[in-house]
């Protein structure tokens, strides 16, 4: 059963591109993702939010150095799936950059998660080829996400928005673009 439910999952995810706001969140206030319709974009209202795991793990570039969005209270912490395999990934990376560094005065914390890349120097080329100065964790088997139930870590690229209290606001299951980033990421960090 438990192989057939990311299988399941990800038939799901590439039935329907819809944008929506009827994510099913459960479980006394943890965080539990649902894609109901297949949905791959998904907001959530301030009364829906549900607490986000602790997520961390070893710097990409600091090896030893440990990072994890508690490191960034009161701030939107802006998670990004990625890996230096992944072309889509290569397509969105300047966009993230863009949607950072118009954001990160207005207290928003970008943080990737490099994921399936099992030479840590091809990630590390990547983030510094790309001109990336946000951090990364170095994930290759993607346990940092474990905490996150139900969420597809084969989804690469994807995206979720943390606000404030850390509470998941919005989750992209495909490639963004500074467009399509940009104005979500400025309403949650407007958010009182």
């Amino acid at each position: 059963m438990r192989r057939l439910l990311p299988a399941v999952l990800a038939a799901l995810l590439l039935t329907g591109c819809a944008t929506g706001t009827d994510a099913v969140v459960a479980g006394g206030g943890e965080f539990q993702f649902v894609a109901p319709g297949g949905q791959s974009r998904i907001r959530y209202e301030p009364a829906q939010r549900q607490k986000a795991p602790e997520i961390g793990g070893d710097s990409l570039l600091e090896q030893g150095k440990t990072i994890k969005v508690s490191d960034f209270g009161g701030k939107v912490v802006v998670l990004n799936l990625w890996g230096s395999w992944c072309a889509p990934c290569r397509d969105e990376v300047d966009d993230l950059e863009r949607v950072y560094e118009q954001t990160k005065d207005s207290g928003v914390q970008f943080l990737g998660i490099d994921v399936r890349d099992e030479i840590r120097s091809a990630p590390a080329d990547f983030v510094r080829d790309h001109k990336q100065t946000y951090p990364s964790i170095y994930d290759p088997p993607g346990r940092s996400l474990l905490g996150l139930r139900g969420y597809p870590r084969n989804a690469v690229p994807s995206t979720l928005v943390l606000d404030r209290q850390h509470r998941v606001a919005a989750v992209f299951l495909s490639k963004l673009t500074d467009s399509e980033l940009l104005p979500v990421v400025q309403e949650i960090a407007a958010e009182k």
